[in-house]
């Protein structure tokens, strides 16, 4: 081959390859926000007929033992499977949503979802696989109108306000689709982050002798909600390890889910723990509970690998045994607590209660009852 025809072709060739080639967007894992921030940045124009730009689909993963998500059962259950109690709960959980991807119409606030088995070539039995798709983290409801959820879902305060808070996204009856159009009063902006960390970002170190930390964020809304219930977080003994805990959120921007039988694997990490949590991208935020006192125990922020490429050429939820894995990691309510105020009638702790000095001068001796039996 002529050297000079050859080198003419790829000068021609490279350049176009890089044009017309679509970019692989890279899935983050670590973090538990959904792949639709920032993998799928314009999921507000994918109602209808609008057009999504294409986006790859998640990388191939390595079946070794550090990529978990779903670990032993898959026992996720929709909203209209909980129980009556755990409804109440998941009542105050709330998606979060770009602004730009809820609408408003004439019969309410209208959410741009996406097919979840389509948009990512999900196997045909793969669980909640005709479900819609669409919000990025998740929250709960800790105050007439405070959100907890994690640091990485509201970087800045332009984030925060370009956010729509959504309760009520869910699958509330057998049978039925998912709700994706909500009432005004479900729909809750962003008035300003009232405390923030992240561990890792300039400023906010990493604890001594750990690569990972803390991770959460404290808004407030811009109104107080009515019609549901603050939930309340632990505010006394720590969690140890083998504790039962649950999960409740919005796993890969799902309508909400519960996600049982879970517990705690190791509680000595310095801002956090690792739990064997089914959770997902998009259940950044989520709150995870004690599964005996229904209280927040943290935030769920972090976890592995979500998915991989089955050998048939669609793409399967990564399964595991109970115990393998790495584990997902979870900000400890303690990290926070102190920023969120009490509910009505909760009882303040020790180191709240207010010490007065009291002048003793006028009290006198009390003589001791008798403690004389008599059986006569």
């Amino acid at each position: 081959m002529r050297l000079k025809p050859f080198l003419t072709l790829l000068a021609v060739f490279i350049p176009a390859y890089f044009v017309f080639t679509p970019e692989a967007v890279h899935i983050p894992s670590d973090l538990r926000d959904a792949l639709a921030d920032g993998a799928y940045g314009s999921l507000a124009g994918s109602a209808g007929s609008a057009e999504v730009p294409e986006v790859s689909a998640p990388e191939a993963v390595e079946t070794a033992a550090g990529t978990k998500s779903i670990y032993g059962e898959d026992d996720r259950k929709d909203y209209f499977q909980m129980s009556g109690d755990m409804q109440t709960v998941a009542n105050s959980v709330v998606s979060m949503w770009k602004s730009a991807s809820v609408t408003v119409g004439a019969s309410g606030h209208k959410l741009q979802t996406m097919n979840f088995g389509d948009r990512l070539n999900l196997c045909p039995d793969e669980k909640f696989r005709e479900q819609p798709i669409g919000a990025f983290c998740s929250g709960s409801l800790v105050g007439e109108d405070l959100v907890l959820t994690a640091g990485h879902c509201v970087k800045t305060e332009n984030q925060c306000l370009d956010t729509k808070f959504v309760f009520g996204y869910g699958v509330m009856s057998s049978g039925a689709e998912a709700v994706t159009t909500v009432p005004a009063g479900s729909v809750y902006g962003c008035a300003k982050i009232v405390k923030r960390f992240l561990g890792g970002e300039p400023g906010s170190p990493f604890p001594a002798g750990q690569r990972l930390g803390a991770d959460y964020a404290l808004v407030q809304l811009d109104r107080k909600v009515s019609g549901r219930a603050p939930l309340a977080i632990n505010r006394s003994a720590a969690l140890k390890n083998g504790d039962g805990i649950f999960v409740i959120g919005h796993p890969v921007g799902l309508p909400v889910k519960l996600a049982a039988g879970a517990t705690v694997r190791d509680f000595s990490k310095s801002g956090y723990f690792v739990a064997d949590l089914d959770t997902f991208g998009g259940n950044s935020g989520s709150p995870v509970f004690n599964t005996r006192t229904k209280k927040i125990e943290g935030i769920l922020v972090r976890g592995d690998e979500d998915f991989l490429d089955s050998p048939a050429g669609c793409t399967t939820m990564a399964t595991y045994e109970q115990t393998g894995g790495r584990g997902e990691d979870v900000t400890k309510i303690s990290e926070i607590s102190a920023s969120i105020p009490r509910l009505a009638g909760e009882k303040a702790g020790p180191e709240e209660l207010e010490i007065r000095d009291v002048d003793s001068s006028g009290i006198q001796p009390v003589e001791a009852a008798s403690r004389t039996l008599s059986f006569d």
